[in-house]
């Protein structure tokens, strides 16, 4: 089974560029990065000491219902390159020890025994296994100390 990665996609990322609301209905914040651990969900990568960046609720799910988490997320406050999607585990993301994985159904429902904290290095082989089963059909990647939103994990 192959999987791919998915960073936030540049439509979205470029509404939130240019002051559209988050998911709470409020402008996302502009701050300054003193460049530690701040990482961008559109080019995956952290964005740099100096430089501006959004802080923004986010619920990436298509419909509003029980299980659409919302939460925030760090984007570059400049139009950035999105990161390509791939069938390994970004970079960024090694930077963690661990991560949090948790598979959804088609609904956009969490399947129930699917979350678990794991180690960076064994991202992978879980999320090809979880993605093999019929009743997952997308996979999110979190943070395992926040929970805030990383990436989404497709089927390739």
């Amino acid at each position: 089974m192959s999987v791919r990665f998915v960073a936030l996609s540049t439509e979205t990322a470029r509404r939130y560029q240019v002051g559209a609301p988050d998911a709470n209905g409020q402008t996302p914040e502009r701050r300054t990065s003193d460049g530690s651990g701040l990482p961008c969900r559109h080019c995956l990568r952290n964005v740099p000491k100096g430089e501006e960046y959004l802080v923004l609720a986010h619920r990436p799910f298509a419909t509003r219902h029980p299980y659409a988490e919302l939460g925030p997320i760090f984007l570059c406050a400049k139009p950035c390159d999105r990161h390509a999607e791939t069938d390994r585990l970004p970079g960024i993301f090694a930077q963690s020890d661990r991560l949090l994985i948790r598979g959804y159904g088609q609904d956009e429902r969490i399947v129930y025994g699917t979350g678990e904290m794991i180690a960076t290095d064994e991202i992978q082989a879980r999320a090809e296994a979880l993605l093999a089963r019929k009743d997952i059909a997308f996979l999110h990647l979190r943070s395992a100390s926040n929970n805030c939103f990383q990436a989404r994990i497709d089927k390739a």
